[in-house]
């Protein structure tokens, strides 16, 4: 076979390798774009879990410290949390918590809507739990009870306030699920969220304890109706936008920034 026609044979061959590739590539933007319409990109959880949760949900108040996750407040006055950096944060606590063994962490949760995730966390991962905190078990030597965690993990700083003032005595780091109303003094990582409700609380732990066992390669597998239950019902349109909107425009911010 004459040279030149090899060459224009291996020319051709090369022109339809690259035009099956861009189409590859093409379908992959298009599934890429789709994503980020739905608002999964990134997220630790399908995105209609936190809306059906009402993680997103703050009170009317906001301190000084929570400023930076509200994005909105909606006609009635309350406070809508960032979505977006609900998820960040979550993902940034899952990391931290991993450092430690299950022993050395403890976690608070002294509202009622939060037990009986708190029990299925301490379960799952093997942590060390207190629906009330005894004041002075980690500051006392002295007492029966003492104990050196290496982190703590608390629900509700207002409520748990007495193990966050003893972890701060002794320099342990705290993690907090925080309102749009709670003050952040002598926490080292927020988690923003509403920590109020039964739902939200469970979502959370739930997303914690699975990221924790996954991260340590430790095959257990979690029920999530332990640790909370969402209504089947599809979470409406509105809302969805409203939440992927919040997502496209910290995204967007970020990125002039950078």
């Amino acid at each position: 076979m004459p040279r030149k026609k090899k060459e224009e044979e291996k020319e051709e061959r090369s022109k339809e390798e690259g035009k099956e590739e861009k189409e590859e590539i093409g379908k992959s933007e298009e599934k890429e774009t789709e994503k980020k319409k739905e608002g999964k990109e990134e997220l630790l959880v399908p995105l209609e879990d936190y809306i059906k949760a009402a993680v997103h949900l703050g009170t009317r108040a906001v301190t000084p410290g929570m400023r930076e996750y509200v994005y909105r407040r909606k006609a009635d006055g309350i406070a809508v949390l960032n979505t977006k950096k609900i998820d960040e944060k979550i993902a940034l606590a899952a990391n931290l918590l991993t450092r430690y063994t299950p022993e050395k962490i403890v976690v608070c949760c002294k509202r009622d809507a939060g037990h009986n995730a708190l029990e299925a966390f301490g379960s799952a991962i093997g942590a060390k739990i207190f629906k009330k905190y005894p004041p002075g078990m980690i500051t006392n030597p002295d007492l029966d009870t003492f104990f050196e965690p290496e982190i703590v993990l608390v629900v509700d700083p207002w409520l748990d306030k007495n193990v966050i003032r003893d972890s701060a005595k002794v320099h342990i780091p705290i993690i907090a699920l925080c309102d749009t109303n709670n003050v952040t003094d002598y926490i080292d990582l927020v988690i923003p969220c509403n920590n109020k409700t039964a739902k939200s609380i469970g979502l959370i732990l739930y997303i914690l304890a699975k990221l924790y066992l996954e991260k340590k390669g430790i095959k257990r597998r979690l029920d999530a109706k332990d640790f909370y239950e969402l209504e089947e019902e599809p979470v409406s349109g509105k809302e969805k936008e409203s939440a992927i909107e919040i997502i496209s425009k910290v995204k967007k911010a970020r990125e002039e920034k950078e």
